[in-house]
């Protein structure tokens, strides 16, 4: 029993340090391992397999969009990324090199990349010539290195892993269509997949990505109050087209510069499920994404039929499609119920003599700890349900979450009385001057997250700026963020 109670006592509670529950659950739960290599961190198999099914399901929804996988080089020139001004500048201080190949000192020292935009863009110079090779639509799975200063295990590490959309077009039009198009899979990913609701909009101009003529944005809300910026699409017009020559001849037979987007969706979102959906005993994995779905557990296994029948339910819960598997282990059945709960798996089916007897099994959702009877023979049916409610629900919460933690500030007092003492986002009008985001980031710590899409993100008439009062141009949301 004092072996049981340890399993949670481990995990320090929310309420009394988030930064350290959070490590604890990353921790007990296995889904990360420290390095001798500072700032780079091991993906367990339990981490990793969260990470394969945000791929599996973010692949399928880019493939039917029309883009194609490719695999760019690793190492990126410095001529090479010097072409493009603000892309070297914003990158510049996170930048690590290579100045050596063997023993030998390269004649040109070259970047471990960390972002691509120079290399899909030489690529681009080379495969495009006509209108008739637009558009290209490539993605890529791949690590990036930024030399991150202080790192946090998903959120902020020096090598993560991403994935990055490239694409290139004939009109400004169909780029800014895209960029719009990959905004929504994004979001609907999270939404609808890992249960996470998002506010979608676009950063100001000192947020946006360093040579992009746009940048929108998901925001998502973690438990602490705190903003994660989850997924961003970017505009790039012809900026990199003209640093690069990605030109085409045109249908009217004129040369003319190309159009370029870029999007890109991290690990960190591992992070976001963690503090978004994550309770003082550990995990709470959304069903979809979850890598194990129902985890059967065998009470006095050794009972006559008990452990038969449970590799039976777990066999039809497979065959209906669900992920599951048995805990088969020798340790006690509270200890197994902990540690189902501590890795945050949906459901659990406990399966006992007495069960047995009556021809029932008991489930037990992870998100409620809701029981519920049910005959032996429609265990996976009733499991199905379940699961369907469970995402439902845990995204139901998250959202209605999210929208009691967004306060309104008309005056600096207001701001700065949301920001001190109100977690959450602050919906508040900017005249739109980089002065006042500034001295709202330096006094307060607090960051332009995005400006909404649509009517949203409209002032009204004697709306004034949050900051220095004059009239409003934007509506922003503010937060504290990681």
């Amino acid at each position: 029993m004092a072996k049981e109670k340890k399993l949670v006592e481990s995990i320090t509670p929310r309420s009394e340090d988030f930064a350290q529950w959070y490590t604890d659950v990353v921790k007990k739960a296995e889904l990360t391992g420290y390095t001798s290599a500072k700032g780079f961190i091991v993906f367990k198999p339990a981490g990793y397999a969260i990470w394969e099914n945000i791929q599996k399901e973010l692949d399928r929804r880019f493939k039917e969009t029309g883009v194609e996988n490719v695999y760019l080089p690793l190492l990126i020139p410095e001529s090479m990324l010097k072409k493009e001004g603000e892309l070297v500048e914003g990158f510049a201080p996170e930048v690590a090199w290579v100045d050596y190949g063997g023993s030998e000192k390269l004649t040109e020292r070259m970047c471990v990349r960390p972002t691509s935009e120079t290399m899909f863009s030489d690529l681009y110079s080379q495969e495009v010539q006509s209108y008739r090779d637009l558009p290209k639509l490539y993605n890529q799975w791949c690590s990036v290195v930024r030399w991150e200063k202080t790192t946090r295990p998903f959120l902020r590490t020096r090598e993560f892993l991403w994935q990055e959309g490239h694409t290139v077009h004939a009109t400004r039009e169909e780029a800014i269509e895209r960029t719009e198009l990959m905004l929504k899979v994004y979001g609907d990913f999270a939404e609808e997949f890992l249960a996470i609701p998002v506010i979608r909009g676009r950063k100001t101009d000192k947020e946006k990505f360093a040579g992009a003529e746009a940048t929108y944005t998901i925001e998502s809300l973690m438990h602490d109050g705190k903003a994660l910026q989850c997924g961003t699409s970017h505009n790039f017009g012809d900026k990199f087209a003209r640093a690069y020559g990605i030109q085409f001849t045109d249908k009217d037979n004129t040369l003319k510069y190309a159009f370029q987007t870029s999007w890109g969706m991290t690990t960190r979102m591992i992070g976001a499920i963690i503090m978004v959906h994550g309770d003082d005993d550990g995990l709470v994995l959304p069903p979809k994404v979850s890598p194990t779905q129902c985890v059967v557990i065998p009470i006095r296994q050794n009972a006559e039929g008990v452990l038969e029948n449970a590799a039976k339910i777990r066999d039809a819960l497979k065959a209906a499609g669900i992920r599951a598997t048995m805990d088969d282990s020798d340790r006690s059945p509270g200890w197994k119920f902990s540690d189902q709960e501590m890795r945050g798996f949906p459901l659990r089916i406990e399966l006992g003599p007495k069960d047995l007897e009556k021809g029932q099994c008991v489930i037990v959702r992870r998100d409620t700890r809701e029981k519920t009877i049910c005959p032996i023979e429609e265990a996976p049916k009733r499991a199905e349900e379940l699961l369907d409610t469970i995402q439902k629900d845990m995204f139901a919460r998250a959202k209605d979450f999210l929208y009691s933690h967004i306060s309104s500030a008309s005056t600096w007092e207001e701001f700065v009385d949301c920001a001190d003492n109100k977690p959450g986002f602050i919906k508040a009008p900017w005249c739109g001057d980089v002065e006042c985001e500034n001295k709202i980031k330096d006094e307060l710590a607090v960051t332009s997250r995005c400006i909404p899409f649509g009517e949203e993100g409209q002032v009204h008439d004697g709306d004034t700026c949050i900051c220095c009062g004059k009239k409003a141009t934007k509506m922003v949301y503010w937060g504290k963020a990681y």
